[in-house]
């Protein structure tokens, strides 16, 4: 059985707000009316405040805080270094979640001329950058080589969805997890955000102190921009996405070297760029 981490301390309510609830509904199936109750999944304003200085708002579940806090910093080159977060604390209000951060006042000064002071909405990866510059952020290039059997990815897509509780509630919300084939260790966030979850992740991996080089990323969504850039930030070699990737997306994994894999479900998958780092025991052509 393999190891997991999903956040259960935290994975059905923070203190205050829920990351679902029930509602009553009425359902048609086949011509047929029944009324029943339904889990329907919660997104939550959270307003990220850095040094006493409302810096974003983004709607997310609010699950994980902490992983979130620490992995969005990290990505968005806030903070360039996960012992940077000086100090992070949870606020509900009545109408929203106030995270607190603290970092060096060095890196407070360089993110004050950044602008981003604005609503990011659930599907957004990169609302509020005020500038081109600010958005089209180029990741160093990937140096380590780890290489995956396709059956180890087949194996992957299987598993994590028993770890996608909130999901399987709802079907409402994307999971971002971090597999090493050699430890057969999953690591699984879920929001209803696809970048939340894994800037959620990417925090995780951090604050358990896990190296990002020895496993690969599985995200339950598109391969966006935002999704490679991220991934690449954290030092992950491999993304892989139950559906497609987008151009911008494509050309970045190529520029820093990522293996980009898309369409990765029903022991299907389209490698597109760098697939050297995925063997398979089979060769079709």
């Amino acid at each position: 059985m393999a190891k997991a981490d999903t956040g259960l301390h935290s994975l059905i309510f923070d203190l205050g707000w829920p990351s679902y609830q029930q509602y009553p509904i009425e359902r048609w199936q086949q011509g047929q009316r029944s009324t029943e109750t339904d889990y329907i999944a919660e997104e939550v304003p959270i307003s990220l405040i850095y040094n006493g200085v409302p810096h974003v708002v983004m709607l997310a579940t609010p699950t994980n805080l902490e992983d979130f806090a620490l992995g969005f910093s990290f990505t968005e080159g806030i903070i360039q270094h996960p012992n940077e977060l000086l100090s992070v604390k949870v606020y509900h209000r009545s109408n929203g979640i106030e995270i607190q951060l603290k970092i060096p006042e060095q890196r407070f000064s360089c993110m004050t001329d950044k602008g981003r002071n604005l609503t990011g909405r659930t599907g957004c990866g990169l609302c509020g950058a005020s500038t081109l510059q600010q958005a089209i952020r180029t990741p160093g290039d990937i140096q380590n080589d780890l290489l995956l059997d396709a059956s180890d990815l087949t194996e992957s897509l299987n598993a994590i969805k028993q770890y996608q509780k909130i999901n399987g509630l709802t079907g409402a919300v994307h999971a971002a997890a971090w597999i090493s084939p050699n430890e057969h260790t999953y690591l699984v966030r879920e929001d209803v955000g696809r970048h939340n979850a894994l800037d959620k992740l990417i925090g995780a991996l951090m604050s358990q102190r896990k190296n990002p080089s020895q496993g690969f990323a599985l995200v339950t969504s598109r391969a966006s921009y935002e999704m490679v850039q991220k991934t690449a930030f954290a030092g992950i070699s491999i993304l892989a996405a139950i559906s497609a990737p987008t151009g911008l997306a494509i050309r970045l994994a190529e520029q820093v070297g990522l293996t980009l894999i898309g369409f990765a479900r029903n022991n299907n998958h389209v490698i597109y760029t760098h697939h050297h780092r995925l063997t398979h025991k089979t060769v079709t052509l």
